[in-house]
């Protein structure tokens, strides 16, 4: 608090000005520091970035023919689209699907879209992580435990058991940010271990312009509309 002292000027002489000396009292603003600076800290421990770990296919090596090796049974392709479209196939593609539109299907970003899709390849190892992250969330475990934890049940049930599902990620130029973005949460939320962004391939783009009624040609490649006599 402030206050403000008169001195008392006892000569006695007539006129002159009583002298004011005015006290700041700053006391109170170390409490106000405390509480800024307990703030900041818990504001910034908020704050601290969540990191992914996104693997990406090595051109170098797929032409080696040392790249990752999908299993048909477990693997999942999404591919984004333009105007927030999804869609999405099982397995390896042979030349027949790459012509059968019913090989590619829609879905959407919502709960029981791409995400009940997801949940359902990874039946296996979903309910164990997410255990795992109710007792991190209660702080009964350390958080290496738990990322320990999970990688030991992700090799498991990828090497091991071979259920764990492998998803490639294939946006394509007409997808958005936020696409990727929500797809890359959905890995996320469903626990999915394994998944790559990739590039389309030839037969993803044939079948992406057969799925819009040959009316997207611009998800063609240069040769291909050629081929196919299109613009």
């Amino acid at each position: 608090m402030s206050e403000v002292q008169v001195k008392d000027d006892s000569s006695g002489k007539k006129g002159r000005q009583k002298k004011q000396t005015l006290r700041v009292d700053f006391t109170p603003m170390v409490d106000m520091n405390m509480l800024l600076i307990t703030f900041f800290m818990f504001c910034t421990t908020l704050l601290k970035p969540q990191v992914m770990n996104i693997s990406m296919p090595s051109k170098e090596k797929a032409e080696e023919g040392s790249g990752t090796e999908f299993r048909a049974s477990t693997a999942l392709t999404i591919i984004l689209g333009e105007d927030n479209d999804i869609y999405y196939y099982e397995g390896m593609p042979t030349k027949e699907n790459w012509t059968d539109t019913s090989y590619l299907k829609k879905t959407s970003y919502d709960q029981d879209g791409i995400r009940a899709v997801l949940m359902k390849k990874n039946d296996g190892t979903y309910q164990k992580i997410q255990e795992l992250k109710e007792k991190r969330s209660k702080g009964t475990i350390s958080e290496k435990y738990f990322t320990d934890q999970v990688t030991e049940i992700q090799t498991d049930a990828n090497k091991n058991l071979k259920i764990a599902p492998n998803v490639l990620i294939k946006p394509t130029d007409n997808s958005s940010y936020k696409n990727m973005v929500d797809a890359l949460d959905e890995m996320l939320v469903c626990n999915i271990g394994f998944y790559q962004i990739a590039e389309l391939s030839d037969g993803d783009r044939y079948l992406m312009f057969l799925k819009s009624n040959k009316t997207k040609s611009d998800y063609l490649t240069d040769a291909q509309k050629k081929e196919l006599g299109v613009k």
